[in-house]
């Protein structure tokens, strides 16, 4: 029999890294929406199934958190540490109910860490040895709005509708703002097209994609919770969190282990250049080769520059074969542009419709300090 521990008594060794983490959260009464973790444990003993007692465990576990949505997510040994943060290497299921689909998405996470972008994540890293793996299971926040916040001696956040997934994925250029010291001292607002539901999909109402998401106030709250929650971790900390109501929750904390691009003002020559949001520092050249999703990856070769309308986790195995990264979508938090400075890769985020403006093969330079895509030769 595998007993399953409460979030709160989470600890790295038997929870994995995003468990501990929301536990110390959790123990420091800070809101954390309640949950419970299958442990490493389990992982380490299933004979390629979930046993019936597994089963058994997970139904009564979930009546202490009550009847309805739930969020299934992987707590990798390694993950969300200071040395690499697998940031969304590792498979989570929204809007998950009842024991049965609990217990399949349980399996899809054990079997997401041997996913080609997580072997290829390791791989990276240098990690010869694969972690072990637990899995936490909380209930659902239906978030009215949600996101990322990066602290430091500024704290930059950046949201949009519904759950934060979209955010994450970069499946949206979210809204954003910079808070210096007390005082909100940036806002950009996004083009928030679409918004995610628990499982759906759906189209923001045109009035919700010309105003900010959130209020001056929310930042102002959010940014206090966030040094909070730095000071207790001990250093710059990337946040998820979602606002249900005048709710905030904290859904995930972990150390931020690249710096965020310096601003940077440049003339810019409209005929050749153009400019989206610095995702990732550093200079690149190459041939455009733009990919419309997984079935043009066999298309790209080392050295091409990467051109597409954004990428998600699934796409991160091409950053280890290409020279740069460029996107129509996204924003400076999302999963792929905290891999690219992980991996020390130049990515320009947000360009609008670059997948039309540049043809496959066009030879360019990316800026990813600057924002700056340029066609050489032309």
């Amino acid at each position: 029999m595998v007993l399953l521990i409460n979030l709160a008594d989470a600890e790295a060794a038997t929870s994995g890294g995003k468990a501990a983490v929301l536990a110390r959260l959790l123990q420091a009464g800070l809101p954390i929406p309640p949950g419970f973790v299958i442990p490493t444990s389990a992982y380490e003993q299933a004979d390629g199934d979930i046993s019936a007692d597994l089963v058994d465990e997970i139904t009564q576990a979930l009546l202490q958190i009550g009847d309805g949505y739930l969020a299934v997510r992987s707590s990798a040994t390694s993950e969300d540490t200071a040395h690499a943060t697998a940031a969304g290497q590792h498979d989570t299921f929204l809007g998950v109910r009842g024991p049965d689909e609990v217990a399949d998405a349980v399996r899809r996470c054990w079997a997401s860490l041997w996913s080609e972008r997580a072997v290829a994540y390791r791989r990276r890293q240098g990690n010869a040895q694969p972690p072990t793996i637990a899995v936490l299971v909380q209930r659902l926040v239906d978030a009215d709005v949600a996101g990322v916040m990066f602290t430091g001696d500024d704290t930059r956040l950046e949201a949009s509708w519904g759950l934060g997934e979209s955010v994450v994925s970069g499946h949206v250029t979210p809204d954003s703002w910079v808070v210096s010291g007390g005082a909100v001292t940036h806002r950009a607002l996004g083009t928030k097209k679409t918004r995610i539901d628990r499982t759906v999909t759906r189209e923001v109402e045109p009035a919700d994609r010309d105003r900010l998401c959130l209020t001056d106030d929310e930042v102002t709250r959010l940014v206090q919770l966030g040094r909070q929650i730095a000071d207790l971790l001990g250093g710059p900390q990337d946040i998820e969190w979602a606002i249900s109501g005048s709710r905030i929750w904290i859904l995930q904390s972990r150390p931020v282990t690249s710096a965020l691009p310096a601003a940077h003002t440049v003339a810019v020559e409209e005929s050749k250049a153009l400019r989206g949001t610095p995702g990732s520092p550093g200079l690149a050249t190459g041939p455009t080769r733009v990919v419309r999703g997984p079935a043009d990856f066999p298309r790209v070769r080392p050295g091409d520059i990467l051109v597409c309308r954004t990428t998600d986790p699934a796409w991160t195995p091409l950053f280890g074969v290409v020279a740069a990264v460029v996107t129509e979508t996204g924003g400076l938090l999302s999963h792929a542009a905290i891999v690219a400075r992980e991996q020390g890769l130049p990515a320009v985020l947000a360009i609008p419709d670059v997948t039309t403006a540049l043809h496959d093969g066009a030879h360019v330079e990316v800026d990813g300090s600057t924002g700056r895509v340029t066609r050489l030769g032309c």
